[in-house]
């Protein structure tokens, strides 16, 4: 009896073990800071993640947005422009099927934005055609188009993907098949090279934006 005992407590405590594992947990990408604070003598150290800044732009519907607009949000973002003739087509694709993939509890949770790095160029009428002849319709993506040097300094400063002018790309404009991940609290923590520059699809990063979307939605969900 003692044993069977002893035997039962184990897997009890195995079963309590497994239950207290803590879920995966995504990175905190961008240059960390430290905060020091001192109280009753005691200076505690306190890391301090960058967060995307305030931001103010127009959507396809000609409707002025800011950062507040999503506030509450996780953001899977792009950086493209309409008239691209080469990743930006891929890219949209990926998307389109990245929101079939996600349940439409994520998606609820989700907020897919698209900035235009082309302003000249990507005025909201044209971010509404593209947005219907690429049959975007889903309430939870939103095409921006603003000032041309903040955005390209968004994309590279702060959501960590490469967008800018190069005249020796196709249509004027370079930018990365990347797409980013920010938690609701303006945090990036992941960045995805789904689209290569052969226009290929690399499948591994594109499982692995979906696994993390996932992984972030039940740290946000749980956070609630």
């Amino acid at each position: 009896m003692i044993k069977i005992g002893l035997y039962l407590g184990s897997v009890l405590l195995m079963f309590v073990l497994l239950g207290c594992e803590e879920q995966p947990r995504l990175p905190f990408l961008g240059n960390s800071d430290v905060e020091y604070t001192e109280k009753e003598g005691v200076v505690y150290a306190d890391t301090v993640y960058p967060v995307i800044p305030g931001f103010t732009f127009t959507n396809q519907e000609g409707k002025q947005v800011t950062n507040k607009t999503y506030q509450g949000k996780m953001w899977i973002v792009e950086f493209f422009f309409t008239s691209c003739p080469t990743i930006c087509p891929i890219m949209n694709n990926q998307l389109k099927r990245l929101h079939k993939k996600l349940s439409k509890e994520v998606n609820d949770e989700l907020q897919f934005l698209s900035f235009s790095i082309d302003p000249t160029h990507d005025n909201p009428t044209v971010l509404k055609k593209y947005q219907v002849k690429h049959h975007v319709n889903y309430t939870n993506w939103d095409f921006l188009v603003g000032n041309e040097a903040e955005t390209h300094r968004l994309g590279i400063q702060s959501f960590l993907t490469f967008a800018g002018k190069d005249d020796a790309s196709a249509g004027g404009y370079a930018h990365s098949g990347s797409f980013t991940l920010v938690d609701a609290q303006g945090h990036v923590r992941g960045v995805y090279a789904v689209t290569n520059f052969d226009l290929s699809v690399n499948e591994q990063e594109y499982d692995r934006m979906v696994k993390e979307i996932n992984i972030l939605y039940d740290e946000h969900t749980s956070s609630e």
